[in-house]
């Protein structure tokens, strides 16, 4: 019995060993993230002028990122009954120091959901785009960039990256994100739920209805029901993105 139990004991030890070596085999192909101290928010989107005081603002609960005595928040304003452009403020010890309203002034439905800033000089907000109409948007800031437009078709809700000046509000430069329908390659929805920065990627985090772009920006093909849940690693400078993956999907 002895001798038994010490057979048993040994065989288990294999086994757990390959259980683990699969594991670790699967973690590996994610690259690794080593976040630094950063800022961020993502949530609902809200609705501000550039007129509001920060009390204002700051009482809508919508995003916002805060060091120190300074505030910055994003959302959007409704200019007409059927069109939102996005806003993003800063203020310094509640006083304003910049309101953009530019980013985006067409037809198209843009707001603002989204931002993560290092305290710094490294701020990216997060915006949504539901097509490309005649006018100032914000392909003006991603030429060269992961994706220079929205693409074909046009209503769903796609994303746009844009990494900010904190100083002044100016878009260095911003990339779509989008889904690719695999039926006929027009544009799908795409929400940023999640962001992090370790000093030279950024990491996105998504809702992704059919389908997903792997890195090479084609679609990916998944067996489940959508939003599938998608994560991208984008150079800093959102030229590239590095890895790609979504749950239920290759």
């Amino acid at each position: 019995m002895i001798y038994q139990a010490q057979f048993m004991k040994y065989l288990k030890f294999p086994a757990l060993s390959v259980i683990l070596g699969a594991n670790l085999a699967i973690t590996a192909i994610a690259p690794p993230v080593l976040a630094q101290d950063t800022f961020i928010s993502v949530k609902s989107t809200v609705t501000f002028t550039c007129n509001d005081t920060e009390a204002t603002i700051k009482g809508k609960n919508g995003p916002r990122v805060t060091v120190g005595t300074t505030n910055i928040y994003v959302g959007y304003q409704q200019v007409s009954s059927t069109n939102k452009n996005p806003r993003i403020i800063r203020f310094d010890n509640g006083v304003k120091k910049w309101c953009r309203t530019d980013y985006e002034t067409t037809s198209d439905d843009s707001t603002g959901y989204g931002l993560l800033w290092n305290g710094s000089d490294v701020l990216y907000g997060v915006f949504s785009s539901t097509g490309s109409q005649t006018g100032d948007d914000f392909r003006r800031f991603t030429t060269g960039r992961w994706l220079s437009s929205y693409g074909t078709g046009g209503g769903a809700k796609v994303a746009i990256i844009a990494r900010i000046n904190p100083s002044n509000g100016d878009v260095n430069y911003a990339t779509f994100l989008t889904a690719k329908k695999l039926s006929d390659g027009k544009t799908n929805s795409l929400v940023v739920t999640g962001l992090s920065w370790n000093g030279k990627s950024l990491t996105v985090e998504a809702d992704s209805w059919w389908s997903p772009r792997r890195a090479d920006k084609n679609s990916m093909i998944c067996v489940g029901t959508s939003p599938f849940k998608y994560t991208g690693v984008f150079g800093g400078d959102l030229k590239q993105v590095s890895w790609a993956a979504a749950t239920g999907c290759y």
